[in-house]
């Protein structure tokens, strides 16, 4: 199997488990009447945990065969997946808006694969050039999240960079720990690593922020500007190419636009009214999702592409 296909594979069935674990930690919410105390006691919510990182390490895996152009956008599969399972496990049928919206998320995945396809990733960030994408994001960061703003667009704008160029150091640190021509703990590595758990919490702080607002414009944006974020990293400073020439440019173009709207009509089929679908959106090195309790009228949100 070649390098791109198993990314791939991994990064489908990384998608899948994500959905799974965030539509079942959905459903616990719901049915517990004790809170999140009370979920902590369960073993079944124990085992969504072990879900999600199991999607963790699997993304993490699929950086590893494939450039960030490529795996960065099929996160959006989470939500392909998870709406439709979520509306089946609540008893509803899914709609013709998610059908749609499934529909154009993966043909505008399918352009994007013909173009971003390439050889297993070889080349890391050195360190003075993570230190400087790390300086740089922290100040898109803060102006995007500058205090006084109100939760919305911008921090979910924010939390999708921050995801996504902790998945971008990720691969980094994956490709220089299993490079076996040098030693495992090197400099480069023990930062490029302390950087990614702080962008990685970073982003999942900022996306609850972004949601208290309202989950569908956000959500959306979280599950785009993250894919944007690593493929600027992979294609300015990793040597990765788009395939095609300008017909490839052309056809990545059309695939994105594609994809974007398809993520649309899914994130608004997340919040079908009685029955919101329980929706991760998560850079795969981030923190297994929290599960807030419920206020009256509220429905459990987890957040984890």
């Amino acid at each position: 199997m070649s390098a791109t296909l198993l990314a791939v594979a991994l990064s489908l069935v990384s998608a899948v488990a994500y959905a799974a674990a965030a539509v079942a930690q959905e459903r616990l919410a719901s049915r517990s009447g004790g809170g999140t105390l009370r979920l902590l006691a369960t073993g079944a919510w124990w085992g969504t945990v072990l879900l999600n990182a199991a999607a963790a390490l699997l993304h993490v895996a699929a950086l590893k065969y494939g450039p960030l152009t490529l795996v960065q956008p099929l996160g959006a599969l989470t939500l392909v997946a998870a709406v439709p399972l979520g509306a089946r496990i609540a008893g509803r049928r899914v709609t013709v808006g998610e059908w749609r919206g499934t529909a154009l998320t993966l043909l505008g995945l399918a352009a994007l694969l013909v173009t971003a396809s390439g050889p297993e990733p070889d080349d890391t960030l050195s360190l003075p050039q993570a230190l400087a994408v790390a300086g740089l994001t922290t100040a898109l960061i803060g102006a995007l999240a500058r205090r006084g703003a109100r939760p919305g667009l911008r921090h979910a704008t924010a939390s999708g960079v921050a995801s996504g160029v902790a998945s971008a150091l990720t691969q980094t640190v994956t490709v220089a720990t299993t490079d076996r021509s040098g030693s495992l703990l090197t400099a480069q590595v023990v930062v490029v690593a302390v950087l990614v758990a702080l962008f990685a919490a970073g982003g999942l702080l900022l996306s609850q922020t972004a949601y208290q607002g309202g989950l569908g414009a956000p959500l959306a944006m979280v599950t785009l500007a993250n894919p944007v974020a690593a493929a600027v990293i992979g294609l300015s400073l990793l040597g990765e190419r788009l395939q095609g020439g300008v017909a490839g440019f052309a056809l990545a173009g059309a695939g994105a636009i594609l994809a974007a709207r398809g993520v649309v009509l899914l994130t608004r089929g997340a919040m079908v009214l009685g029955e919101p679908v329980h929706v991760p959106v998560q850079a795969p090195n981030q923190a297994p999702p929290a599960i807030e309790e419920r206020g009256p009228g509220q429905s459990p949100v987890a957040f984890a592409p």
